[in-house]
């Protein structure tokens, strides 16, 4: 092989490796990012289907929390608690709020806090 034919061979190869790597590299983030899109679509789903009857889908109550006085979880009141305290009101249930540790996981509990967390974000 002539040296011209080395040379762009070498060049071609080291072009073929550089793209693959930039492929490579760039499939696990897309992929990080689609599961934290779809974890954070799961748990929106859950606070919808379990949550926002009553405080609302913003967590400001809806019409029916508002006539049962269900606390704005947007509040002081709720966001000063802790996290622990938060989950054992999800988990056990308070007044006349019904307990869910029977139909949530405690992984989905402890997400659960974290979306009202970020309802205070949102007010």
């Amino acid at each position: 092989m002539s040296r011209d034919k080395i040379r762009h061979y070498w060049v071609f190869s080291f072009s073929i490796l550089t793209a693959l790597i930039a492929g490579l590299t760039g499939f696990p983030i897309s992929i990080a990012h689609a599961n934290a899109t779809q974890a954070s679509a799961a748990i929106t789903a859950t606070f919808r289907t379990k949550c926002a009857v009553c405080h609302g889908p913003d967590g400001g109550g809806s019409e029916v929390g508002k006539t049962m006085n269900v606390p704005d979880l947007r509040s002081q009141a709720i966001q000063g608690q802790a996290d622990a305290e938060l989950a054992q009101v999800i988990s056990d249930g308070k007044g006349g709020m019904p307990a869910f540790k029977s139909s949530l996981s405690a992984d989905q509990i402890h997400t659960l806090v974290k979306h009202i967390r970020a309802l205070a974000a949102k007010k």
